[in-house]
């Protein structure tokens, strides 16, 4: 496959960007969906309310279109900021959504220098979770790694929001209990969870605030604060 043989310093690369988009994700299609379990068409439907001046944060955003929980927010006027560790979906999301804050950093609850392992650069499944290496890895992928230094939400982010979602394969709940969700105050937060006996703990975290389970899809557990 053609993917193999692209990297950011390749002059086909952002050409194979723009195909990607364009082509491969169907740019021109109109979906009633883009998320993976259609939670967007459940997101669009709580949000009624406030369907064309809404802000969201997207914390593992991935791909601008492709498993998407924001885009159709984004299609009704919505802005928001979108952040991956990953830069070539930094650089998918400042062609498509070049009005959004697009910003290219590994989110954790605190500052530290981790590792980042790269599957590949269109991969959803890049993480710095060593647990979730050990299902996608083995030792011989091990140069597909990095250092960087971790950043925290509330160094980022200054201003409340209405959406929160989060998708960062396996530091979901980690990050989620180190953001001020007093001060940030979304109605509505989707957060990937791998392992459902997490469920408890992070449904007792997000009571403590407010917040009370509307809905599961797929692995996308789905609270709301609607005070």
């Amino acid at each position: 496959m053609i993917k193999k043989y692209i990297n950011r310093n390749n002059i086909f690369y952002k050409p194979y960007l723009f195909f990607r988009i364009f082509w491969l994700e169907k740019f021109f299609f109109k979906k009633k969906s883009y998320s993976q379990c259609g939670e967007d068409i459940f997101i669009m439907e709580f949000f009624k309310d406030k369907i064309t001046k809404g802000t969201y944060v997207d914390i593992g955003a991935f791909n601008p279109i492709k498993f998407n929980n924001t885009y159709l927010l984004h299609k009704k006027g919505w802005k928001g900021i979108n952040i991956d560790l990953n830069q070539t979906s930094i650089d998918m999301f400042n062609i498509l959504r070049p009005n959004d804050k697009n910003i290219c950093a590994a989110i954790s609850d605190k500052i530290e220098k981790v590792e980042v392992y790269i599957e590949n650069l269109f991969s959803p499944l890049n993480t710095i979770s060593t647990d979730r290496i050990k299902l996608f890895y083995n030792n011989k992928q091990k140069k597909k790694t990095y250092h960087v230094e971790t950043k925290t939400i509330d160094t980022l982010i200054n201003h409340k929001f209405d959406f929160l979602n989060i998708d960062i394969e396996g530091f979901d709940i980690k990050v989620l209990k180190s953001i001020n969700l007093k001060f940030y105050n979304p109605r509505l937060i989707c957060i990937e969870i791998l392992n459902p006996k997490n469920e408890i703990e992070l449904s007792n975290h997000l009571r403590k605030y407010g917040y009370f389970f509307e809905k599961k899809m797929g692995p996308s557990y789905l609270f709301s604060n609607k005070s």
